[in-house]
């Protein structure tokens, strides 16, 4: 194998890799929890700082 044939394999392997991610990303099973984690930020501590 040259160059050229790796480069085209690792460039498939990333797009797919990119892919797989944004499909996990906005899949509905995930929206219950990201929405939830959007949230920290705003939520009140109850346990005082150190």
């Amino acid at each position: 194998m040259d160059s050229g044939t790796l480069s085209g394999i690792a460039t498939v392997v990333c797009l797919a890799t990119f892919i797989g991610i944004v499909w996990w990303a906005y899949s509905k099973d995930n929206k219950q929890r990201f929405e939830e984690d959007g949230k920290l930020p705003f939520a009140d501590d109850d346990v005082p700082a150190k």
